[in-house]
């Protein structure tokens, strides 16, 4: 039985087909992976790197963070580039981590409902090396986390329905309640933790 709840809710710029956004989630036996990468600017060659970045993840999902990033690096030589934000849930240590470059948000919530938003390293992965650092918090059961790309404003983030547990509901209301027309490429993935 899946230890994480997950529901997603992806939308591109107004005017496009393609979203530049990709994502990826998966659960094994011992934690939790999910990323999202934005593509720099809109539409199919945004698409192209965001999703350069999830074949990337995909292949190194075992690897530590600041190694799927630095592949992710080299892998986007000569390309648009993008930013990007991992989360990683080690069911076995009890523990969660962020790593995130650019402007991809996370928003863990606890089981009192005390919000905690983390802050991202400044910059872009466009082949470029770089040093980055990243958070390793203690995982609480009934938390949430909510990761989202740029496109989700402030004001999406902070109405009420956010703080919910059912992940399914908190997407089918963001994506009735948020902006009809949406200004950026938007992705949210909401997450739910607990036990079997």
């Amino acid at each position: 039985m899946s230890k994480v709840r997950t529901a997603v809710f992806q939308k591109p710029k107004k005017g496009n087909y393609t979203c530049g956004d990709s994502y990826f989630f998966e659960e094994t036996e011992d934690g939790f992976l999910c990323a999202i990468a934005d593509g720099l600017g809109s539409g199919d060659m945004a698409k192209e790197s965001s999703q350069i970045a999830i074949d990337e993840i995909k292949k190194l999902k075992d690897s530590p963070p600041e190694e799927i990033l630095r592949n992710i690096n080299s892998a986007l030589t000569g390309k648009r580039g993008v930013v990007i934000g991992i989360l990683k849930l080690n069911f076995n240590q009890g523990t969660f981590s962020f790593l995130s470059v650019g402007n991809i948000g996370l928003i863990a919530i606890n089981a009192d409902h005390q919000k905690y938003r983390y802050i991202s390293n400044a910059g872009y992965l466009a082949g470029y090396q770089r040093s980055f650092k990243f958070e390793e918090k203690k995982l609480e059961l009934d938390m949430n986390f909510i990761l989202f790309s740029d496109g989700v404003t402030e004001r999406e983030l902070s109405k009420e329905y956010m703080k919910g547990s059912n992940v399914d509901d908190l997407v089918t209301l963001y994506s009735h309640l948020s902006d009809e027309v949406r200004k950026d490429d938007t992705t949210l993935i909401a997450m739910h933790y607990e036990e079997d």
